[in-house]
């Protein structure tokens, strides 16, 4: 009588370890607005476009060099920044408030997100008459308008990210014991943490062209203010480059908020580009 020969085991291979891509710069972005600089310059020199209703990028980058080198342009950046930075402070705050409790309690949704679904549709650059007469014109108007430009985009993110969170997860969560703070730090936040970055992302936006509108009524500093100077005595370099400011600025931000979601949402595998 013969053994029946065993098969040999099975081993299951072990899973391929994933490599986690670390996001990187791609020059290829930066293709395009070269072509357009150069481009932009070659018309300039040749004629096709008047330095008096568009200057050169050669001609605005020497009058940036020029105003940084005297200290006008670091002298009115700074105001700039001061109250962007105050707007997007008092308007993030208030919007991650009431995002949060009118995504989180019923009496919040019940309370605070129809007021702010009927102010929504006034565009807030429409209200700098309304806020002149509430604040004045000095640096509350414009801080307020800034702060308006940051609390809609950033408010409609949160809620909507938490409302979109499954509930089942909350109800497992719930089911292994995890209190009410736990349940928030470990399913809430952590769900609804990319709708928050996207609405970073577009308040920072609104916030910049908020100040370009707000710097540009009764101003004595700031971006702004030197370009509606520059104006008054038809430099249009100037008013150029602050336009040039703006749009850094606000790249700037934009980038490092990338970067900052980018590491804050490592478990998070998107589609990429191909």
């Amino acid at each position: 009588m013969t053994a029946l020969a065993t098969p040999p085991a099975v081993t299951a291979a072990p899973a391929p370890a994933t490599t986690r891509r670390r996001p990187r710069l791609r020059w290829q972005r930066a293709v395009s607005p070269v072509v357009i600089l150069l481009a932009w310059e070659a018309l300039s020199r040749g004629g096709v476009l008047s330095p008096d209703k568009l200057p050169a990028p050669s001609t605005v980058l020497r009058t940036g060099w020029r105003l940084t080198a005297d200290g006008t342009l670091g002298a009115h950046l700074a105001d700039s920044l001061t109250r962007a930075a105050a707007g997007l402070l008092i308007g993030g705050v208030l919007a991650l408030a009431l995002g949060t409790a009118a995504g989180l309690l019923r009496l919040g949704d019940d309370v605070i997100d129809p007021p702010v679904q009927m102010a929504r549709m006034l565009p807030h650059l429409a209200l700098v008459p309304l806020l002149i007469i509430w604040v004045g014109i000095g640096e509350s108007m414009k801080i307020s308008l800034v702060a308006l430009g940051v609390f809609f985009p950033l408010y409609f993110n949160v809620y909507a990210g938490i409302r979109d969170i499954d509930e089942r997860l909350v109800e497992a969560a719930r089911t292994y014991g995890l209190g009410p703070w736990a349940r928030l730090r470990h399913v809430v936040l952590p769900g609804a943490l990319p709708s928050l970055f996207l609405g970073l992302r577009l308040a920072i936006g609104a916030a910049w062209l908020s100040l370009v509108v707000g710097e540009q009524t009764n101003t004595q500093n700031g971006i702004g203010f030197l370009m509606m100077e520059a104006r008054e005595f038809s430099q249009t370099d100037v008013v150029v480059l602050g336009l040039f400011v703006y749009a850094a600025l606000g790249l700037l931000s934009d980038l490092l908020l990338r970067a900052l979601e980018s590491r804050a949402l490592q478990w998070r595998r998107g589609l990429r580009a191909r």
